[in-house]
């Protein structure tokens, strides 16, 4: 079983690796569980030569839909985002209350007659087929005469394309035949019930098929399998969130064996992905080792040993013409209101037309890491107007803002906020109503430590003493408010008035939390 990780376990990596906030590769030919310690939810990977990709979820942020690329499913790098732009729905440019609780859900990926697919469904929209000869893109994309959710991509060997569909408050499995090109559904035909379950995953090997499926009501997987992709089935139960996880399925290494990958609900930093060795026993899969079955390892041997680490990019010193990939709007941005170009070596953030953090456009977001974090902003303030309100905070269940406030006659002073996303819409409080800052530069920080699920945020005008502002915050994940994600580090400029100013950022530096730093 997955023990919790301690905070002397942060501290001794974050030793061993002060740029690195957590390094599942331990450096010794093993790897520790989570491969992200960050909300990369819905998993789906696949294997082309010796090459993995792994796709995830990501709601309503822009642009959508991440592929990451590794080479031994421990060290990834992420290569993609397959939605440049949502389209289809004015809420994705955050228009009537935006749509951060939907947007696009579970996508699966697939490698066919050299071509990716992704097949992914919008909430309340069509299933869209998106294709690239390149992991990189261009993706563009067909759309189905249907909604399938959560659809379950899978290319028998006669080159057949089918995609699963079922959801949880049903359980009712239905596959649906493709045509060749994969841009139209021929047939529909329903192959199980499973009371519950919903993010399906088909795999063949040998002359099985395995269906996997998560039972959101309990946290768990079922693996099911049959002879034929129209049963009938047979279904064991597999392991859960106190085990390992409840969403995933398997894929096959260069060498024959096999490995499993799950997503792991793990409080206010999202939901994670583990990943586990595979053994077969009577034709069936089983996580974790014979000795321990059914049992994602913490540690374990890396699957393929001699890759050099890897991680996703998060610091930032904007020197680069282009977002770089670690980033995400909350919604579709407004591109007249950003610039890397206007000043070069910087960020520049237009305020946006907005009463609060919730409904302001052009915020910029990136994953939280645990265990333990500390970011850091450098910021330039000479271009704010009076109205602006432009900081670094949370984003999520509960964005906290650190946010430097615009004055008369040039003056400016720090606010701190917190708003909770709340059944009946965001509520925020004033903590800090106005701190005097003089000079146009400044530090804004953030620590955020998922041990304790508490953050805190601070400023300094050297960047060497640092003064806190509006105590310790809750951090948090809910998935009936909020953004359905894990807490996120935003970077965000807007005014209530329509003709605001800007903020500069000169650099984003993410780090682990230092040992003694107080949650």
């Amino acid at each position: 079983m997955l023990r919790p990780v301690t905070v002397a376990l942060a501290a001794s990596l974050a030793a061993a690796a002060p740029a690195q906030v957590w390094r599942a590769d331990q450096g010794d030919g093993t790897y520790r569980n989570p491969v992200l310690f960050a909300d990369y939810p819905d998993p789906d990977i696949i294997r082309v030569d010796e090459d993995f990709y792994f796709v995830s979820t990501t709601f309503a942020n822009s642009p959508g839909v991440t592929i990451l690329h590794s080479k031994d499913l421990v060290n990834w790098r992420i290569v993609s985002h397959v939605v440049d732009r949502l389209d289809g729905d004015p809420r994705y440019d955050l228009k009537d209350g935006g749509d951060y609780r939907h947007g696009f859900y579970a996508a699966s990926l697939r490698r066919h007659n050299d071509m990716f697919y992704v097949a992914v469904t919008p909430v309340g929209h069509r299933t869209r087929i998106y294709r690239s000869a390149s992991i990189t893109g261009p993706w563009p994309y067909r759309e189905l005469d249907r909604e399938a959710f959560d659809p379950a991509l899978f290319i028998d060997a006669d080159g057949t394309a089918y995609l699963g569909t079922s959801i949880g408050t049903d359980g009712t499995v239905t596959l649906l035949t493709l045509n060749k090109d994969l841009s139209a559904v021929t047939a529909a035909k329903v192959t199980y019930y499973n009371k519950g379950a919903e993010g399906s995953k088909i795999i063949r090997h040998n002359d099985w098929y395995y269906l996997f499926n998560a039972i959101p009501g309990k946290l768990a997987m079922t693996v099911s399998r049959s002879r034929s992709l129209w049963g009938p089935w047979e279904t064991k139960r597999s392991i859960d969130d106190r085990t390992g996880g409840h969403q995933g399925a398997i894929v096959d290494m260069p060498d024959g064996s096999w490995y499993g990958f799950v997503m792991v609900d793990a409080g206010a930093i999202g939901r994670m992905t583990n990943i586990s060795p595979i053994f077969w026993k009577d034709d069936w899969p089983w996580w974790g080792t014979p000795d321990r079955p059914d049992q994602v390892p913490e540690r374990s041997p890396k699957p393929i040993k001699g890759r050099g680490f890897a991680e996703p990019a998060s610091s930032d010193d904007f020197s680069s013409r282009v977002l770089g990939l670690q980033w995400q709007w909350n919604h579709n941005p407004d591109d007249r209101k950003w610039s890397l170009t206007a000043r070069p070596g910087y960020l520049r953030l237009h305020a946006t037309q907005a009463d609060g953090i919730w409904t302001a456009r052009n915020t910029l977001t990136e994953k939280a890491q645990g265990p333990r974090m500390r970011a850091v902003a450098k910021i330039d303030t000479a271009g704010m107007r009076p109205g602006d309100v432009c900081g670094l905070g949370s984003f999520g269940k509960y964005s906290a803002q650190l946010s430097v406030v615009g004055g008369a006659r040039g003056r400016r002073s720090l606010r701190m906020m917190l708003t909770e996303s709340m059944k009946d819409g965001p509520r925020t409080e004033v903590r800090v109503p106005a701190l005097s800052i003089p000079g146009r530069t400044l530090w804004l920080r953030i620590d955020m430590d998922f041990d304790s699920s508490r953050g805190r945020v601070a400023y300094s005008l050297d960047n060497r003493k640092w003064a806190e502002a509006g105590g310790a915050f809750p951090l948090a994940f809910d998935w009936r408010t909020g953004t359905f994600q894990g807490q996120q580090i935003a970077l965000s400029c807007y005014n209530p008035a329509p003709a605001g100013g800007y903020l500069d950022i000169d650099s984003f530096t993410l780090m682990p939390l230092p040992q003694g730093a107080r949650p």
